[in-house]
């Protein structure tokens, strides 16, 4: 017999509905999601680190779970909430059900709520923090029990602790600096003949620097960029050094503060496969993958950083061009699958970047 849930919004708002997955009482930031497809890729996106995951999609889990669709080795949601839990999944590809693997993860669910109303609330009010439990008797107590709740140390969190190699050669060499990487970030570079070079958040730019990269790739992660002080300091050197650098999501955020600009909270955050970007320079809007809850300020770029995407929607900075450097970082996900693939023509910008590098390497070696 299925268990009745409750969700308790930090203003105060109560939802019930069924539990499903594991149960437990958790607290969390509550942030919605508009994909429609790739619920697998955003249970394991570690750019979900501390947060309870809303799905606006009303049915969630009908083709099961996949696991080689998944983005990193783990969920980080805190608690997943779905309009409607599929509970016969159809796929030739399903190795489970959804409810299986959030047990498994020791991840709450919960199910058979409005959602709709749930997404207004938080699209008016803004992101705030909730707290579900399948304990009625906590409800009243549940707005004082999550306020207080923080997401910190995201990045050291989620980011992978000891460097990897990938055991392809490659002609490049791309030292992939882990903050909460996605793992069809390195499929990509290992599709475009790139040996990849996994490293930690905490890895000092001497060590980065140590692996003779041909590039760097700065990859997603969660939480507040500001936050990430120490690898903002490391960043900045390995900026100077001149070796090409592609940042994504809260790479760009960190590589924008690197350069002297700011970051700022967004009201709800840009989470879903549906967010148009305009492309300043010749008017195109693609559609793209995102999941972020900050923004760069635009006002703040310094004068070698030019604004190259912004949100069609909202106007926020959705790519940055540093004139300078061999340098540029995008706020969208261009490796995504979960959604549109207009973009992964800035991975073959990268590589034209990198080689032009390697070319005046052995230019100025000669």
């Amino acid at each position: 017999m299925a268990k009745n849930a409750y969700l308790v919004l930090e203003n105060g708002d109560v939802f019930e509905g069924w539990s499903f997955g594991a149960e437990a009482d958790v607290t969390g930031e509550i942030v919605f999601t508009t994909a429609m497809t790739g619920y697998l890729e955003t249970l394991t996106d570690p750019s979900y680190y501390g947060q309870i995951v809303v799905q606006t999609f009303p049915l969630i889990g009908n083709y099961g779970v996949i696991p080689s669709d998944f983005e990193s080795a783990r969920s980080w949601v805190r608690a997943y909430i779905v309009r409607e839990w599929c509970q016969a999944p159809s796929n030739f590809r399903c190795e489970g059900g959804l409810d299986d693997y959030l047990r498994q993860q020791g991840i709450p669910g919960l199910w058979g709520i409005d959602t709709r109303r749930l997404t207004k609330i938080i699209r008016e009010s803004g992101v705030m923090n909730a707290f579900l439990t399948t304990d009625k008797s906590k409800v009243p107590e549940g707005a004082n029990l999550c306020r207080p709740y923080r997401i910190e140390g995201a990045v050291d969190a989620v980011s992978r602790f000891d460097p990897y190699e990938t055991v392809n050669e490659g002609a490049r060499t791309v030292v992939l600096w882990d903050f909460g990487a996605k793992e069809n970030i390195p499929r990509e570079l290992i599709a475009r003949d790139c040996h990849v070079v996994r490293v930690p958040g905490s890895t000092t730019a001497e060590e980065v620097l140590s692996y003779e990269p041909d590039g760097v790739m700065l990859s997603n992660g969660p939480g507040d960029p500001a936050e990430n002080t120490a690898i903002i300091a490391e960043l900045s050197q390995v900026a100077a050094s001149g070796i090409p650098i592609f940042g994504i999501c809260l790479g760009h955020q960190l590589m924008a503060l690197a350069q002297g600009a700011k970051t700022h909270k967004l009201h709800y955050g840009h989470r879903g496969a549906n967010q148009p970007v305009k492309d300043l320079e010749t008017g195109r809007v693609y559609i793209t993958t995102q999941n972020h809850g900050y923004a760069v300020r635009s006002e703040t770029l310094p004068d070698n950083a030019r604004l190259s995407y912004v949100n069609a929607n909202d106007g926020t900075c959705e790519g940055v061009n540093y004139t300078d450097k061999p340098i540029f970082t995008v706020q969208f996900h261009p490796e995504a699958c979960g959604g549109p693939l207009d973009t992964r023509f800035l991975f073959d910008r990268f590589i034209a970047m990198i080689d032009a590098y390697q070319e005046k390497k052995e230019a100025q070696g000669a």
